[in-house]
């Protein structure tokens, strides 16, 4: 993962686009790459557009992951650490016992 981080900066300082890349941008940038990655999708069914779009699928994923890794990497967030925590949390609010095969949200579970 570091090595991976370190070749998006690389590749952004070489350009001098670190002063286009605020914390508020590259959140921005985030959601338009997931509203492209989301746009695939739209009018297809999810097989249709794996089977038939997986390059574009592929690049718009990469581009969502680029902006997030660029924008952790420069609020000092450690991706792995943060993700592990989360996971806990997540746990925490989805026991397999309550959420097992259901898609409801951790506030309905108790219901």
């Amino acid at each position: 993962m570091d090595d991976i981080i370190r070749n998006i900066i690389a590749f952004r300082d070489e350009r001098d686009w670190k002063q286009f890349h605020n914390s508020k941008d590259l959140a921005i940038s985030l959601s338009l790459e997931a509203s492209e990655l989301l746009e695939l999708f739209q009018w297809s069914t999810a097989d249709a557009v794996r089977d038939a779009k997986r390059e574009e699928l592929q690049d718009e994923l990469a581009d969502v992951l680029i902006y997030a890794l660029t924008l952790a990497h420069d609020l000092d967030i450690n991706v792995e650490t943060a993700i592990r925590n989360k996971m806990k949390k997540n746990a925490a609010k989805y026991p397999v016992d309550k959420s097992l095969g259901t898609s409801k949200k951790y506030t309905d579970l108790e219901k």
